[in-house]
This record gives structure tokens, sequence and C-alpha cells, in this order.
């Protein structure tokens, strides 16, 4: 009896079938193998390599320059106190003079027998009181007619010293050392009470005013040294005067005064000049303007390390600047600043810090 067999295509095609299922399904497991099954662990990413420079806080005297004008430590207007005539210019306008120099002549005409003759009054109603204050011991005189003695006593002084005063006022002198600057009447003038006719400048000293801005008033004082730098570039030194208690209504800013001395007596009254001012000592650190950035709250900020080489964005307060170079105040005595890579790194992450090979290859290469 003869088996019946299958054609040879069939088994062919089941055998191709059943290869294929196997494939398919060790395929599909090998990928599954060669993922990371979820909730593992993956390889930690490298941390950001940064350049950094270790600086120190240096004592810096910050300068605050301010542009003003010069005007005479004391300016008089001379005015007549005596009306009367110029007799006499006794000193010529421009001249230096000394407190005392007598700066004008008037005419004194009927005034100094005015002052004989009152002088000779007192002189009498002092001998008629002087008696009478022996009667009044005696008690041979009234009360009221001592008073009356007494008061007629009293009006003679007042008169003599009210005629030595306009004596005096007909030879007015300077008050101080000075220059006579101003020097109006002509011989033979008549000047009248309350004219003026004359200006004394005291230029041994000048004043320099200025207005300082409201962010620059902190910490401003008198006693502060101060320096004037005048246009053809000589230089006066000084001190701050005063520093005004409340700030100009319109642009909101305070009025210095600093005084300096004027030793070659030099005609700068009026002229502009440039005040240096140098404030009381700080704290600082020196670095890049470039490394300066503004935090979340808008204020100046600067990125450094910890002990821990994770990232720090700390406020700063800008105390001095230029072009190449920032002093700031807020960061620890001893810090370690990022120069290259800052922008890169955000605050709390964790570094690889590279020491900078030298300052000047790390002010080269700030981001």
């Amino acid at each position: 009896m003869f088996r019946r067999r299958l054609p040879l295509s069939p088994l062919l095609a089941i055998a191709v079938t059943l290869a294929l299922v196997l494939w398919l399904a060790f395929g599909d497991l090998q990928r599954f193998q060669d993922a990371a099954p979820a909730g593992q662990p993956t390889e930690a990413e490298p941390a950001t390599r940064v350049e950094v420079v270790t600086r120190v806080a240096e004592a810096h005297a910050p300068r605050l320059v301010l542009q003003g004008h010069l005007e005479a430590d004391r300016e008089l207007t001379l005015r007549a106190r005596q009306s009367g005539r110029v007799e006499a210019l006794p000193v010529p306008a421009g001249s230096r003079v000394e407190a005392g120099t007598v700066l004008l002549a008037l005419a004194q005409d009927e005034l100094p027998a005015r002052l004989e003759q009152a002088e000779a009054e007192l002189a009498l109603a002092r001998a008629e009181l002087a008696g009478a204050d022996d009667l009044r011991r005696r008690q041979l005189i009234s009360n009221t007619d001592y008073l009356r003695l007494q008061s007629g006593a009293s009006r003679a002084v007042a008169e003599v010293a009210s005629l030595r005063r306009q004596l005096g006022d007909t030879r007015p002198a300077a008050p101080f050392d000075g220059v006579l600057d101003r020097l109006d009447p002509e011989l033979g003038e008549l000047i009248q009470v309350g004219e003026a006719w004359g200006m004394l400048v005291d230029d041994a000293h000048l004043v320099a005013r200025a207005w300082v801005p409201q962010r620059d008033a902190h910490g401003l004082e008198p006693g502060l040294p101060a320096e004037l730098r005048l246009l053809d570039d000589s230089r006066l030194q000084g001190e701050v005067r005063q520093v005004a208690r409340r700030a100009e209504d319109e642009a909101r800013t305070f009025a210095l005064e600093a005084r300096v001395a004027n030793p070659e007596g030099r005609r700068l009254a009026g002229a502009s000049a440039t005040l240096v001012i140098t404030l009381p000592e700080r704290q600082v650190h020196r670095l890049s303007p470039a490394l300066l950035e503004l935090d979340d709250d808008g204020q100046l900020a600067v990125k450094h390390l910890d002990g821990e080489e994770r990232v720090l964005r700390t406020p700063v307060t800008l105390v001095d600047a230029s072009t190449d170079e920032a002093r700031v105040a807020g960061l620890p005595e001893r810090v370690r600043l990022i120069t290259l890579g800052g922008g890169l790194v955000a605050q709390g992450e964790r570094v690889v810090p590279i020491e900078a090979e030298s300052e000047a290859e790390s002010a080269q290469a700030l981001p």
C-alpha cells in the first residue's frame, strides 16, 4: 500500500513561514534588549567646562567727577553809608589790599566841628550828672531832676557816637583782604547813602559750585578731598565745604560747594572747571565690564563659583568703571570669577573649572 506524499512546494512554503516568524520574534527581542528598560538611569551628561580666575578684594577710593563753575570765596559790593563828595581815591581799581585799608575818601565838611561840639556837650552833661550824684546822696535834688540830667548825658553820648560813625563812614575801609575789583566814582562826584561805588573780591580761595545727581549724593560729606582741574590742565587742591541736605525741585540734584586754595591769585572767578572728589575707600573687585550681567530683578550681577564648583550669581554695586575695567562691591573677599563660558551655564549648575593661564589671556577670552 503506498502513502500519499505531499507535493514539495507546500512543504517549502511552510518552512519559509516558520523561519520568518522565528526571525521576527528574535529580532524584536534583541531590539528591546538594546534599549534601556523604563525607569533605569542613563549615563550622566558631562559637566560644562568654564574658565575661572581667582580675585581678591582690594581697597579703592572712587572718584566723583562733576562739572561746575568757580566763584571767589568772598565778594562784597561796597555801598556808601554816608553821603558826600569824593575827595580822594587812595587805592586804584585792581589793587590788592589788606583789611583796614581806606578805599575811598569823602569830604567831611562840618562833621569834625559838630563832633567837637558834641564832645564838649557830653563833658558838660557828665559834670552836671556828677554834681547831681552828690546832691542826691544828701537828698538835695528831686529824683525827676536827677533822671533829667541822666537822660541828657545819655543823649550826648549817643550824639558823639553817631558823629564819630559818620566821620568813619567818610573813610570806608576794606573789611577783609582782597582785590578792589571795581571802583566806580570819580573825584568830585557826589555819592548818596546806599549807592554802590565798588566791589571787593577775596580770591585767595575759590569756591567751586556743582550739582550732584541723586545716585551719587550718598556718602558725600564736608571735608572730603577735592581737586579742581582747569582748562589749561592745571590743578588746585581743596576740600568739600558743603553738601545740600535737600535736592533742587526741578532737576532733583544736590548743590555742592568745594573750597580750594588759589595761592598764585589767578583770575579764575567765574570760570568753568572740572571738580574731582575723592570718596571714602571701599573694598572692591576689578573685572572686565563684559562679566557684568543683569539678574532677574534687573540688578547688576557677576557669576562665580562656590566651594562645590557650582555656579553662583551675586548682585554687585558698580563703584567705578572705565572702558576696559569695572570695580564692583558686594562679592566675597576671595572669589573665583567665571571669565569664559559664563553665558552657557545657569545658577546652581555644577561645572568643571579650568584656571586661566594668565590674567591677560583671561581678559582676551572674555565672552
